[in-house]
């Protein structure tokens, strides 16, 4: 449907720039001729098919890694080198027919070799049904401290609203079910968990190990603070409690969160975020999705505290053209 209403508007928009054309033209007795204009949206079709083929069954699957350094004093001495693989959006459904694609992505993820994954939300489209046939791939995931998680905006399906809300809180609490008990993730509700440098997979919920040996992951539920308010579940207070006086890295899947109750009112100094895809367009650098999110694909800093965006390793839409799919990987230092 996207696909087609983009073209429409391909086709359209020589078509109504030649009828102001011809009405001034006739206005002042010249003729302006139409064959050119069509002409137009005949190439202008054919380079948007050309782009969407590309993008869907090329550009969605060329994923890439990109790294960075977060250099900061309070990142804990046992920490740094500390490296996070960043994940987000994979929106499973669009990987069901699609699996050794997928496996090559858990592999390369692998290759990293982490210290700690975090997957910021948004790992199907609609509900669970799409997580059953590819967990014996994603339980492949390996990382020393094992992967952490929350919740994004399409994981509490608000798209079905026709369904009882019963039968969709369901489907939420079973996805939330497979992604601890089957998955083995540490999905974070308004919680946190306390990173001891070298404990194993198995560490507590909500443990405190204070000193220079433990950092806070704080996980808060989707809380989307722009214009498009869709979840807001998140209780950031709450899953803060117990981490004082530790480095903390919050993760939160909408980037508008950040700005909204992060910067200037807490002292978390990284945020991980996702969501955006960077609307899975970039051309020349730019991306729609600046339009609607200010802080919408990689890293921004206000004063001390950093924000990262990663654009997303699926998507709403089958296609991808020049934002490619994302893996982070993030090292951790000291100044």
């Amino acid at each position: 449907m996207f696909a087609l209403v983009v073209s429409l508007f391909w086709l359209l928009v020589p078509q109504v720039v030649w009828a102001l054309c011809w009405l001034v033209g006739r206005l002042s007795h010249v003729h302006v001729a139409w064959r050119p204009f069509a002409w137009g949206s005949v190439l202008l079709l054919a380079a948007w098919w050309s782009a969407y083929a590309y993008g869907h069954w090329v550009g969605r699957f060329r994923w890439e890694v990109k790294e960075w350094s977060y250099n900061d004093r309070r990142v804990p001495e046992a920490f740094r080198g500390y490296r996070i693989v960043h994940i987000s959006d994979w929106h499973l459904d669009g990987w069901l027919n699609e699996k050794k694609r997928l496996m090559q992505v858990v592999s390369g993820i692998n290759a990293l070799k982490p210290d700690l994954i975090c997957f910021t939300g948004d790992l199907v489209s609609r509900d669970y049904t799409e997580l059953e046939p590819l967990l014996p791939i994603l339980k492949q995931l390996q990382a020393k401290d094992g992967v952490v998680s929350i919740m994004g905006n399409h994981d509490y399906d608000p798209y079905e609203s026709h369904l009882p809300a019963r039968e969709r809180q369901q489907k939420v609490e079973r996805l939330q079910e497979m992604e601890r008990d089957e998955l083995w993730w540490r999905l974070l509700l308004n919680e946190h968990l306390i990173v001891h440098r070298g404990a194993d997979r198995n560490g507590e919920i909500g443990r405190v190990h204070r000193g220079a040996d433990s950092i806070a992951v704080i996980g808060v539920e989707n809380q989307s603070c722009g214009a498009h308010r869709i979840i807001r579940r998140g209780r950031l207070a709450e899953a803060m409690a117990g981490t004082e006086g530790l480095f903390s890295i919050l993760m939160s899947h909408d980037p508008s969160h950040w700005r909204a109750e992060v910067v200037g009112q807490t002292s978390i100094p990284l945020t991980l975020s996702g969501h955006t895809h960077a609307m899975q367009m970039r051309l020349m650098g730019f991306t729609p999705s600046k339009w609607i999110y200010p802080e919408c694909d990689g890293r921004y800093d206000e004063g001390s505290q950093t924000l990262y965006v990663n654009i997303g390793l699926g998507g709403t839409l089958p296609m991808r053209i020049g934002a490619r799919p994302e893996i982070t990987l993030l090292t951790l230092g000291g100044k």
